[in-house]
């Protein structure tokens, strides 16, 4: 079993009733129970709240896998360690195996993806480590108090490109078992494996400057339209978006479905780019295997629902060495949210259903399925690619 423990006190004294703060347009505690509840790895999620307003807050959130602790107000004071929580919490379950794994992960820390959880596991697992922690990579110069550098030669300065920096524990999540927990008393146990995240993870949400500051680096880096990562892989959903949605039948039977021609030659503009493209929908049939041949994609993945057109993608990205945030998707229904909520570009026609819609950051495009949607998508992306690299 993964479990994934996110500690918040109803006290806060530099930010006021900070976890449930609106952040970006949502609690800031959802952002990192969103990124462990779309972790498909992890089993349970276990918010441990002194406070009955946060715990009212998280149940509206409806995220299955969270399940709320009531901790002791002893251990809620602006004194109580983290570590403290934990082992509470722990000694509480008699079910919990020492070889389980335990997830710290902490609510100021709203940057941290499904993406980022999934790949750590993956390579803690890979890996001989114990315990692994997250860190971002600071390009600065540290020097001690008695006046000698840390991680550099002042007298040898390195340029920027040409400097690896040191390695900071940004506070986004913390990977051991409850074995070494247990006999540690700490988060972090034996042999220790590091995960690197971006550098702009690197800002915790201590102080007000901090929340202005990060506010606008998740809508610039997570949630806006004009992501800095190029686009490498261009995915499209079928129903709804390259075509109206429509169920057309012939009177012998035949089911029929209505393209937009300008969405062809955006799969062409794409290709002429060097940017792979493919096709991923639920349905499956002979006719968008014919139209996708037409527009000579890359890949086409029929009859994948959900969390299956994920997977088609990560492993698309695997084969190609490309990370998440260099894909663009545009889809409009449900069984596309995964997806969406994933990808580096993200974008919906404008009939789409309402739970895409209210996707955070997602491209809201005045063209409806069919009509171009793709398109328009398409134009935009290379427009702002261009912009970027003017």
């Amino acid at each position: 079993m993964i479990r994934a423990f996110v500690p918040v006190r109803g006290g806060s004294k530099s930010i006021p009733k900070k976890n449930i703060k609106d952040f970006c347009g949502q609690p800031l505690v959802y952002w990192t129970l969103k990124a462990l509840q779309d972790a498909e790895a992890v089993d349970e999620i276990i918010l441990a709240t002194d406070s009955e307003e946060i715990t009212s807050v998280v149940a509206n959130l409806h995220l299955s896998k969270v399940r709320c602790y009531d901790r002791d107000p002893e251990n809620a004071n602006d004194t109580a360690s983290t570590e403290a929580v934990m082992l509470e919490y722990i000694a509480s379950r008699k079910d919990l195996a020492t070889d389980d794994l335990f997830i710290l992960a902490q609510a100021t820390s709203p940057f941290t993806t499904a993406v980022d959880v999934s790949q750590a596991l993956a390579d803690f697992k890979n890996s001989d480590a114990d315990s692994m922690l997250t860190c971002a990579r600071m390009k600065r110069f540290y020097w001690a108090d008695n006046g000698t550098p840390i991680n550099y030669n002042y007298v040898q300065r390195p340029r920027r490109q040409d400097f690896n920096g040191t390695l900071m524990e940004n506070g986004a999540f913390y990977i051991n078992s409850i074995g070494n927990i247990l006999r540690d008393k700490n988060r972090l146990s034996g042999k220790i494996a590091t995960y690197e995240m971006a550098e702009f993870t690197g800002v915790e949400i201590d102080e007000e400057d901090d929340w202005v500051i990060s506010e606008k680096l998740m809508r610039k880096y997570i949630l806006g339209s004009s992501h800095p990562s190029p686009i490498k892989m261009f995915f499209s959903d079928v129903d709804g978006t390259l075509t109206d949605a429509g169920m057309y039948y012939s009177e012998s039977g035949d089911e029929l479905k209505k393209f937009n021609t300008r969405d062809g030659k955006g799969f062409e503009l794409l290709r002429n780019r060097g940017v792979i493209t493919g096709i991923i929908t639920s349905e499956k049939t002979k006719l968008v295997e014919r139209r996708a041949k037409k527009l000579k994609v890359d890949y086409l993945y029929q009859g994948e629902e959900h969390c299956g057109k994920l997977e088609k993608v990560q492993a698309v990205c695997q084969e190609h060495g490309i990370s998440l945030n260099e894909v663009a998707y545009i889809g409009d229904d449900i069984n596309c949210k995964e997806l969406l909520e994933h990808v580096g570009h993200a974008a919906c026609p404008a009939d789409a259903h309402d739970t895409v819609q209210s996707i955070p950051g997602i491209v809201h495009l005045q063209s409806k399925g069919g009509e171009g949607a793709v398109r328009e998508f398409v134009d935009r992306l290379l427009s702002t690619q261009q912009e970027n690299q003017a």
